[in-house]
């Protein structure tokens, strides 16, 4: 019946979250499922079919997407909020958009993107637990002192957005939709 979907809706694990108590529950409960989106549009895939940039000319793949995300997460969380002067992860100044450009299939870069982006959502959980609220700032170059709320919400959206793109590249490389 749902041959097309990653999973039968009446077991999709991104309905089994906690209740939305609060604020910082809803948020991290939010993002939670939005991350778990985005792992679920990869499942499945070869280090082929993951690198395959299947709308040109764009760069764009789902393993660009997860370097992508995994240099946003470290962005934002361990570079503005923690104050941590860490390298990115993927590009550089000669090749900024080296998340993109450096997506290629090949099981070791794939298995290295896997292993950043969950490195960097653990960082990321558990910097949001040590918090003492969600009005704690950090500084960003670009917006200058940032709310970890704000931080938050723009993860959300971040990933909601990647998530519709995803969903165009899955359907492009084996006709799988999402939900």
């Amino acid at each position: 019946m749902y041959s097309d979907m990653w999973v039968d809706p009446d077991d999709d694990p991104r309905e089994s979250g906690p209740e939305l108590a609060d604020e910082r529950s809803a948020l991290l409960e939010y993002l939670r499922s939005r991350r778990l989106t985005m792992q679920m549009k990869c499942d499945g895939l070869d280090d082929e079919q993951m690198a395959r940039r299947s709308v040109p000319p764009s760069t764009m793949s789902l393993l660009g997407m997860v370097r992508h995300l995994a240099e946003v997460e470290r962005g934002w969380f361990r570079r503005v909020m923690a104050g941590q002067d860490l390298p990115r992860l993927f590009s550089t100044g000669d090749d900024p958009d080296g998340d993109w450009n450096g997506a290629v299939p090949d099981s070791a870069v794939v298995a290295r993107a896997w292993q950043a982006w969950r490195d960097e959502c653990a960082f990321a959980d558990q910097f949001v637990a040590d918090s003492p609220d969600l009005s704690i700032t950090g500084d960003s170059v670009d917006q200058g002192s940032i709310s970890l709320r704000e931080v938050l919400v723009h993860m959300i959206e971040e990933y909601a957005r990647h998530n519709g793109h995803a969903d165009l590249l899955r359907e492009r490389i084996d006709g799988r939709v999402g939900q």
